[in-house]
């Protein structure tokens, strides 16, 4: 698949069936993370791949801080954890993306690879046939999420990839036009001409 294509034709889909991509496929998203750029070449991304039943404890672990502040809020969390914690099984293999912060290198530009090496995984999925998503929410915050994916304080979790074969397609529902998000500088009265 193009590289222009893939990134025009990839969409979000959280709906997967429970068919198990391959320890193979996997491999080719998680080698496709490792070539995104990255300031310095520190390498900061970390990954965890969680499937079959460790998705019951992962769903516990990053449900706690959500519960949390639900009920720092005064809400009823009655039947909430299950719910939470039956998230975990939306897709049959979860990819935690973590960042380790180099010393010395700013951790915005730690985090911003990260992030590249996530979109790296989510269009190698595209290019599989397989569906991806991803989460980040209260969990991707939580120092105890962080601990239990074996991370150190100050690593940062950029987000939760869900894998798995789509059980639907989707359309993109909202999509601003380039044109209208740029401001042309120093390239004369048209912006095509090239100089």
């Amino acid at each position: 698949m193009q590289v222009l294509k893939a990134i025009r034709t990839r969409r979000s889909i959280g709906k997967t069936t429970d068919q198990v991509p391959t320890r193979e496929q996997i491999n080719l998203l998680l080698e496709a993370a490792t070539w995104a750029p990255n300031h310095h070449l520190t390498i900061p991304w970390r990954f965890v791949v969680v499937a079959g039943d460790v998705r019951a404890e992962f769903g516990r672990i990053t449900s706690a801080s959500k519960l949390r502040r639900m009920q720092a809020e005064g809400r009823d969390i009655t039947g909430e954890e299950e719910a939470l914690i039956r998230k975990a099984f939306r897709a049959p293999v979860i990819i935690a993306v973590c960042v380790e912060p180099a010393e010395n290198v700013p951790e915005s530009d730690e985090i911003a690879a990260g992030a590249a090496a996530t979109q790296n995984v989510l269009l190698a999925a595209h290019a599989l046939g397989l569906a991806a998503i991803w989460r980040t929410g209260d969990g991707a915050r939580d120092p105890d999420v962080v601990r239990w994916l074996g991370f150190s304080e100050r690593a940062k979790v950029v987000g939760f990839v869900y894998v798995g074969y789509p059980a639907v397609t989707k359309e993109r529902s909202k999509h601003i036009p380039f044109d209208q998000l740029t401001e042309w500088r120093g390239w004369g009265d048209d912006p095509g001409n090239g100089h």
